[in-house]
């Protein structure tokens, strides 16, 4: 389906080599294009992510790139969120499934790497960029499976942080199964965990750990495009978003590989220092919230100015979260 416009809001380049891939990380985080990108590539990446272009989006052009983690698992980057990938004797269990119109790039891809089928949809999160591809999956016959939150998110229209106006899924493309807490499969010669390390980026993320491979896919409550997008009109905050990925980083070790919801693989070290960004922030406007500071007067302080460019993106980031502690 075509890119709304309202994307313009919502994302940040991790790569200039991929246009799909910074497209998809654009998709959450405008703050953060100065932090990755000379000036001469900002302004390449205002023009092509212009409302216009983004409406635009040329799926055609759009290529899958499979990336090996470790021991049968995979990670496909295109546009929208990274996909892990199991693959095994018992067959393929994928995490997210991007964007509906490359459905066909994407089974392509898990064919080069095994046979069988897409048996399990593992969502992180239900926003569109990791689920649009639910139910033409659902149709092929794969078991969707969520955190329960995410499948009544699902199950209505919902407005995201970001203005963007996600519809209703039809029931092919809702989760069949779905955990509170947390829910263990064994799969491909996987203990396989699905936990939700509490509301954070949203009131339904799962992460998906594969203990013997020790590796982890986060979903958007880790990811490596600067300031996250926390989607507060869902059960996103910040402090919920602290103090998952602490409960995150507590479940895994120095050699654990993380797949991040978008972005290159990552180790607990980045994740720590990820979530030290975050804690530094919180405590620039808390301290700003304590001083009795307006919105307007909060930004001449510059929250974020050891992480991020002091542009309209971030302001308004900073905005959207000096609101929990001020309302």
């Amino acid at each position: 389906m075509p890119v709304p416009a309202t994307l313009a809001t919502s994302a940040i380049a991790t790569t200039i080599a991929n246009l799909a891939t910074i497209i998809s990380t654009v998709q959450h985080c405008p703050a953060q294009i100065g932090s990755f990108v000379d000036k001469g590539k900002v302004l390449l990446l205002s023009l092509l992510l212009s409302p216009s272009l983004l409406l635009a989006q040329d799926f055609d052009a759009i290529q899958i790139t499979t990336i090996p983690v470790r021991d049968n698992i995979y990670v496909l980057q295109g546009s929208g969120g990274n996909i892990g990938v199991s693959v095994g004797d018992e067959g393929t269990l994928i995490i997210d499934d991007q964007f509906g119109p490359l459905t066909d790039k994407i089974s392509a891809a898990i064919a080069e790497l095994t046979e069988l089928p897409v048996t399990f949809v593992v969502n992180s999160h239900f926003h569109y960029d990791h689920t649009d591809g639910n139910t033409n999956f659902g149709h092929a016959g794969a078991y969707i499976v969520a955190q329960d939150n995410s499948r009544q998110r699902m199950e209505s229209t919902q407005v995201l942080a970001n203005g963007h106006v996600q519809e209703a899924y039809a029931a092919p493309g809702l989760p069949k199964i779905t955990f509170f807490d947390s829910m263990r499969f064994y799969f491909n010669g996987q203990t396989v965990d699905l936990v939700n390390t509490g509301a954070g980026h949203t009131d339904g993320d799962a992460q998906v750990y594969f203990r013997e491979a020790n590796v982890i896919h986060a979903g958007d409550m880790f990811v490596r495009y600067g300031l996250p997008f926390i989607d507060v009109n869902n059960g996103g905050t910040l402090d919920g978003m602290i103090d998952a990925v602490a409960n995150l980083a507590s479940l895994i070790n120095n050699d654990t590989i993380i797949i991040p919801g978008h972005g290159q693989l990552s180790s607990r070290a980045d994740l720590l220092e990820f979530r030290n960004m975050l804690v530094a922030i919180r405590g620039n406007l808390v301290r700003a919230k304590v001083q009795g500071l307006s919105e307007v007067e909060m930004l001449s302080t510059e929250p974020a100015a050891d992480y991020a460019a002091n542009n309209d993106g971030t302001r308004e980031w900073l905005v959207r979260h000096y609101a929990e502690y001020t309302q």
